[in-house]
């Protein structure tokens, strides 16, 4: 499976980078999985610019959707960190999830979090997003507060139960990526018997 982890934040002194490389070092522990970092940063996605609406498919306008879409579309799975903004996640996360609609269909998600209450209220916001874009979201998340798990709310410092919740999400998120990447090749297979 190649699952991204998508950086969930842009904002100057973002915690969610280190976040994000947390998690990907306890996925990278996994033998025969792809763990890439999807750094929103990287995609330079202003507000949402297309004309048509992403539920219509393709062809996009923008060589910055394009390059979105190529890498969302390699991936059998995600793993979204996000902070929490005024109870719910940041504008630039939501743009993101927007920009693509049918890139993100019968794909796993899981979600670490992290916030005053470990990002709870954002990522309940997320499943609710992730349903109508066809996301089969797991149900363990990791839940990181900025009091007892950063250093001065700045520097990283998890409790050692944070491994094993992550771990319980990762076991969750692999499990319906292998599931739902058979049922994306019969999706595929039927569209293709139809268009012949």
């Amino acid at each position: 499976m190649k699952i991204g982890i998508i950086v969930g934040s842009t904002r100057p002194g973002r915690r969610s980078i280190v976040v994000a490389e947390w998690i990907k070092n306890i996925a990278d522990q996994r033998e025969g999985h792809e763990f890439i970092l999807l750094d929103l940063l990287d995609y330079n996605l202003p507000h949402l610019d297309e004309t048509i609406p992403a539920a219509m498919g393709k062809p996009y306008g923008h060589e910055h959707t394009r390059a979105w879409s190529e890498s969302v579309a390699s991936c059998d799975g995600f793993i979204i960190v996000t902070p929490e903004y005024n109870h719910s996640i940041p504008g630039v996360l939501k743009d993101a999830l927007d920009y693509l609609f049918g890139e993100w269909h019968n794909k796993a998600i899981g979600f670490v979090g992290y916030g005053l209450l470990g990002g709870a209220r954002a990522v309940e916001h997320l499943r609710t997003i992730s349903a109508e874009l066809m996301l089969a979201d797991v149900r363990a998340q990791v839940a990181l507060s900025l009091f007892a798990d950063f250093v001065d709310m700045e520097i990283l410092d998890p409790g050692d139960h944070h491994v094993g919740t992550a771990n319980q999400m990762l076991d969750q998120l692999l499990g319906w990526s292998g599931a739902l990447a058979r049922l994306r090749e019969s999706t595929a297979d039927a569209s293709s018997f139809i268009e012949a």
